[in-house]
Parts: C-alpha cells; structure tokens; sequence
C-alpha cells in the first residue's frame, strides 16, 4: 500500500503552478497524493489578483482559515510537501495537532516568525538567495537545520533540477527504514 502524500501549493495555487505536475510525474506512481491548492483552502476572494493582494489576503487571516480547514479535512497520518505559504500552513497546522508523519517544506515563507516548531521529522529548504529564509540565530535557536540551495531565489521549488531533488528525496524518505532523529528527514 502506497505511502499518504498531502501537497499544498504555493500562494498562486494552480493558477500559476504547472510545475507541480512535473512533482506529481515523478510521485505519483509511488504515493497516494491528495493535493490542495492553498487559495481554495483559505476561501480567498480576490478582487484584483496581484501578488501583493494575494500575499495580503494570507496574512490577514488566510492562514489561520487554511490551518483550520486543514486540521477538518485530515485526519489521517500522512506525509507532506508543501511550498512557501503552504509550507507555513502545514508548519502551523502541524503545531495544532494534524497528525503528520514529515513535513518537507520548501521556501515556506513566514515560518521566521515563529517561535516554537512543531514535533515532526522535517526538512526545511530554501534558496541561498531567498529574502524570507530565516536568519542563522532563528536557525539555531529553533535547533532545526535548513538547507539551503546556492545560486536560487525564493521559488527554487519551480525548477526541474530541484523538483527532482525533492522528488528522490521523499522517495528516499519512505523506502529507508526510520531513524529516530528528531527533526531530520
């Protein structure tokens, strides 16, 4: 029986995702893959859709209503890739209890604000370049290590090389046997 995969998107959802599919490609055959897109789950309703619209709408409430019908709508254990807003989504949800067996965030924006992470094997990547990476001190006080990618900005999840990075990484996750590092993946 194939290993559970929730994915949630990016803020722009699947308007502007088509490189997810290249994810689902290379996944699909190997897990049970429920995806979201993060605008739906947030019920956002955006007159003018610009990214400083869209990114607004998120912060002022977007989130917590994301968390909280993701906390309805999954009940079952299961692993999670999700990038940048959806990253924080999951990261939050996660700190209410959605039952997560890893979470593999990529660029997940507004996690330097946080100041307790939840108790899951995680991996956390961001792009050498990408304006909303934590700082070290946030690093280190949160004791989670961040990979950082050189030479790639804040959307590094849209290239192939790093789409099938991760993809041969969450593979890799569910076909080893589990260590019990705390928040290593």
């Amino acid at each position: 029986m194939a290993e559970r995969l929730v994915i949630l998107s990016d803020m722009w959802g699947a308007k502007k995702g088509l490189w997810i599919t290249s994810y689902l490609g290379y996944l699909q055959q190997y897990f049970d893959i429920v995806f979201y897109d993060i605008q739906q789950l947030s019920n956002l309703d955006i007159k003018v859709y610009s990214e400083e619209n869209i990114h607004n709408a998120f912060v002022d409430g977007g989130i917590d209503v994301a968390v909280a019908h993701l906390l309805k709508k999954e009940q079952e254990a299961s692993h999670y890739l999700a990038f940048s807003t959806g990253g924080t989504i999951a990261w939050k949800a996660a700190k209410f209890g959605l039952p997560m067996k890893s979470l593999y965030a990529i660029s997940p924006t507004r996690i330097r604000f946080e100041n307790e992470s939840p108790e899951i094997p995680m991996k956390l990547v961001f792009g050498e370049n990408d304006n909303f990476k934590p700082t070290i001190e946030w690093e280190k006080k949160m004791d989670i290590n961040i990979d950082t990618v050189s030479n790639f900005g804040h959307t590094l999840y849209s290239d192939e090389k790093i789409i099938k990075k991760v993809s041969k990484d969450l593979l890799d996750q569910v076909t080893r046997i589990p260590t019990k590092a705390k928040k290593a993946v």
